[in-house]
């Protein structure tokens, strides 16, 4: 059986699983499939899982479908027969495909997307890439990645740019307070915006539209980072808007590690130097961005799978089925005395991820207890002088179950009176 072949079989054989559990709930809105236990126990066949460890931390790396994975060693695989001659005349080329099924999810032209290997790289691409003066001012908030501030700061340092943090309410009141914050915060000198389209530390969803178009009107750049948006909850590029957007494709698209994307307005592309030389020639090109010689080329080939998966369990489906799943445990869990949920409930605001604050305890306290005497894995999250916080970040292939024992555990936790 050959490379295609096989990669066709566990292609075939995943879509079906998921398109045959689709069949119990032929009909049913995507609110009422949310709740369908059996529906999401035949789609998390589709994983390979530890049993033994309660993942609810996909926030930071999901695992990838069984299928996908088989793909990527496929190809690793064949890649291996003959490195050079398979890279050259099949893995490098079949990029390609791979560039137009993500523009074709996030609907831009496929001469605007180039492939990275995560948000990271794809957002530092154009934070280092942009001419930018001693004085320009560079506008963000206070929860935006650390990576995204580091490269900021790195170019404060070396290029004399300012860079202004705002603070916001945690929750805040409405979409159309974070616009005004960041509207109230321009100064003559702000010459680009950047932000999180879901933040990493609490899964506030931002009005990005909202807040990009205001950008545009000032002449302002916007750099979107979209690694906890892009296939968590449906969503085009007219619903953005902005300059520029970088994404992971290994959180909630579920490709393997070490794959993301870059989104460049298709006029701007000349504006912005990439990280490495490309060949001559290459100014307006979006593979210019993807200059960075021998790659993993096997693992991006089996983007394309993970976005079969995407669609055939349905996006509109699976932001249904994260926003249950979030409620539930944040209803298991508010009346737990010093519990405090950071998160809003408003579905403009907040899908699958969310966050809580016990009373007086630390953080990494909390995370180190969940996972050595529960076996459950969260991730701690620290945005200085301001909170502390356990991110909880479950999946399509979590149990109602599972979340019952993070519930238990949270109880046991507040009772047991933790030492930060």
């Amino acid at each position: 059986m050959t490379p295609r072949t096989h990669r066709r079989e566990f292609l075939r054989n995943a879509v079906s699983l998921a398109l045959a559990a689709a069949q119990s709930i032929e009909g049913a809105t995507p609110e009422e499939a949310a709740r369908n236990e059996g529906y999401w126990r035949q789609i998390r066949q589709a994983f390979t899982l530890d049993p033994n460890i309660i993942n609810l931390n996909a926030g930071t790396i999901s695992p990838a479908p069984r299928h996908v994975q088989e793909t990527m060693y496929r190809y690793m695989e064949l890649a291996s027969l003959q490195p050079a001659y398979y890279s050259d005349e099949l893995l490098i080329p079949q990029v390609e495909r791979v560039r137009r099924r993500l523009a074709q999810t996030l609907g831009c032209d496929p001469e605007e997307i180039a492939i990275t290997r995560n948000a990271t790289e794809a957002l530092q691409t154009v934070q280092l890439g942009l001419s930018l003066k001693a004085g320009d001012e560079v506008l963000t908030t206070t929860q935006d990645y650390p990576s995204v501030l580091n490269a900021w700061k790195q170019r404060e340092a070396r290029d004399g740019v300012v860079l202004k943090q705002i603070s916001f309410a945690t929750p805040p009141p409405s979409p159309g307070h974070l616009v005004r914050a960041f509207e109230a915060a321009i100064g003559p000198r702000t010459r680009v915006i950047t932000f999180c389209q879901v933040t990493y530390t609490t899964g506030q969803i931002f009005p990005v539209k909202e807040i990009c178009a205001m950008a545009r009107s000032r002449g302002i750049r916007t750099i979107v980072d979209g690694a906890h948006a892009f296939a968590q909850f449906p969503f085009r590029y007219s619903d953005l808007g902005s300059d520029f957007f970088g994404s992971s494709l290994h959180k909630w698209l579920m490709a393997p590690a070490g794959t993301g994307m870059l989104f460049v307005r298709r006029e701007l592309i000349p504006e912005v130097w990439p990280l490495n030389p490309p060949a001559p020639g290459a100014r307006d090109n979006i593979r210019k961005f993807e200059a960075s010689g021998v790659g993993p080329f096997a693992i991006r080939s089996s983007i394309t799978d993970a976005i079969d998966f995407h669609e055939s369990v349905g996006v509109e489906r699976k932001a249904a089925r994260l926003r249950y799943l979030r409620q539930y445990w944040s209803k298991r869990v508010s009346p737990i005395p010093g519990v405090k949920l950071l998160h809003a409930d408003d579905p403009l605001m907040s899908c699958g991820l969310g966050a809580l604050k016990l009373d007086r305890v630390d953080s990494n306290a909390l995370t180190a207890y969940l996972i050595q005497k529960h076996k459950i894995h969260v991730r701690a999250r620290y945005v200085p002088g301001e909170f502390d916080c356990i991110r909880v970040t479950p999946n399509i292939y979590s149990t109602i179950e599972e979340l019952d024992t993070f519930g238990d555990a949270m109880e046991a936790a507040a009772k047991a009176g933790l030492s930060g």
